[in-house]
């Protein structure tokens, strides 16, 4: 009887010409931060750690369009056209494909407002220089990360973290749910890694993908900060000399640590956890250009397997992209004019925060029925990185790991845009934040994954290879 010979242990992963590169975006103190509802005050008083913006650039070669993957400390987007004016910066001004182009939002819940609309607040006459700080900063990354691009391999490598936690909690007072702490369902544990390596192995950077809010200083907080993010990006880089760390917000619709209502210290408690386990998922991996291969039997007291470590060739070098609509039904809304006169009679802080936001985002969607939302599907290698506007649930994550296998999925949330929630169908019906919150109705995310299955179905096809 012929066995067949055990196939290499390899990480999937990607050959070609890789860049990164990094800018600040701390803004001033004194700007426009109220991100909370509660909130009792208004600007920025101070700053925790700063906040950066990194992009990654990915080409087969050097003459290839790139694909850019942007990492940056921002909160999300209130409008549409302040999303486009700082992506247009690389859309348009370095003719960069939109379908070439995933600008994810760190979505720290600490930052100041991205939103030109509040320049009559306290400290938004400093919102619009910012924005345009911003924009010049992922202009200035990307260019940069060009220039510096070199002969690279990116491989992935997934890892488990124990930071999240589920945040959907049934009010034990009332029929309503709250957001906090919820001790009893499992959630999502699942970190993915990538590692960026130059052609003497050389760390060149690290893509951290995990579904965790960074919610961790709430609304009592007064400082600037990515949260939970900062100190995980602090850790990692030390141990990689250096390396820029990017993270990749995943589909946390319900997941955040489980301390939040905190303070920095905390914070940098929870980045400390994250950090660590991408540390510990990198030490798990082979080195660069290597594969675990069987090479024979040794006879022993028991036949072992002998496999060794040696050197591997063969990473794919395809790159392909496709920025998808979706259509997603829309939830009965009242229209603006309605919105209007409610905001005009509103003399509640909290309540009028609440309907301006509602606002904006009836605005973005429009008044029908229906809206598209884009979807970002590239393939990379041996690897899928699906990026979306919005806020899904978890489940989005899941489905499409447990559909691709194996195969490296990074999924995305809060990608080139931000209009609302987009949880689970049985959760309509409750008196729950994301589904009153959200502009869509019952079967949006389930909608939004078969699409993004299906795209990545066509993106691993031999059609695609061509």
């Amino acid at each position: 009887m012929t066995r067949e010979r055990p196939q290499p242990f390899k990480h999937s992963g990607f050959q070609g010409v890789i860049g990164v590169a990094r800018e600040d975006i701390t803004p001033p103190i004194g700007i426009y931060a109220r991100l909370w509802g509660a909130s009792t005050h208004d600007v920025a008083e101070g700053i925790h750690k700063p906040l950066s913006l990194t992009a990654l650039t990915i080409q087969t070669d050097t003459a290839g369009a790139p694909l850019v993957l942007v990492s940056a400390d921002l909160s999300w987007w209130r409008t549409p056209n302040d999303e486009y004016y700082v992506r247009s910066a690389v859309v348009e001004e370095l003719g960069i494909p939109s379908a070439n182009v995933m600008v994810n939002l760190t979505h720290t819940h600490s930052g100041a407002s991205i939103c030109r609309e509040d320049a009559d607040k306290p400290g938004g006459h400093l919102i619009a220089p910012y924005m345009e700080k911003v924009r010049n900063a992922l202009k200035t990354a990307t260019s940069n990360a060009l220039q510096s691009a070199r002969p690279a391999i990116l491989e992935w490598a997934y890892g488990k973290c124990t930071l999240a936690s589920e945040r959907d909690l049934p009010d034990p007072d009332g029929t309503r749910y709250l957001s906090g702490y919820h001790p009893t369902p499992p959630a999502d544990d699942t970190l993915l890694v990538g590692r960026v390596s130059d052609s003497e192995g050389k760390s060149m950077a690290t893509l951290v993908n995990y579904a965790c809010h960074p919610i961790t200083l709430a609304y009592q907080n007064r400082l600037i900060s990515p949260d939970f993010v900062g100190a995980m990006r602090e850790i990692v880089e030390a141990q990689t000399e250096g390396a820029p760390c990017l993270f990749l917000q995943g589909a946390s619709g319900e997941l955040a640590p489980r301390e939040t209502l905190a303070t920095p210290d905390v914070a940098d408690n929870n980045g400390q956890t994250l950090g660590y386990a991408v540390l510990s998922t990198l030490s798990g991996m082979l080195p660069p250009f290597t594969q675990y291969a069987f090479q024979r039997a040794v006879e022993s007291g028991s036949a072992l397997a002998l496999w060794e470590r040696e050197p591997r060739s063969d990473y794919s070098t395809t790159l392909a992209a496709m920025q998808i609509p979706v259509t997603l039904v829309l939830q009965n809304m009242p229209t603006l004019s309605e919105m209007d006169a409610k905001i005009a009679e509103s003399t509640d802080r909290f309540l009028t925060e609440r309907l301006i936001r509602k606002r904006r985002i009836r605005k973005a969607v429009g008044e029908g029925m229906t809206t598209d939302m884009p979807l970002w599907a590239w393939r990379v290698g041996d690897s899928l990185l699906l990026g979306h506007p919005n806020e899904a649930y978890n489940a989005l994550q899941t489905e499409l790991r447990a559909h691709f296998g194996a195969l490296p999925v990074m999924v995305a949330n809060v990608t080139n845009g931000h209009f609302g929630y987009l949880p689970p169908a049985p959760l309509y019906g409750e008196e729950i934040y994301p589904v009153w919150q959200s502009p869509f109705g019952r079967g949006g995310l389930e909608r939004l994954i078969d699409v993004a299955q299906k795209a990545g179905d066509i993106l691993l096809s031999e059609e695609s290879k061509a």
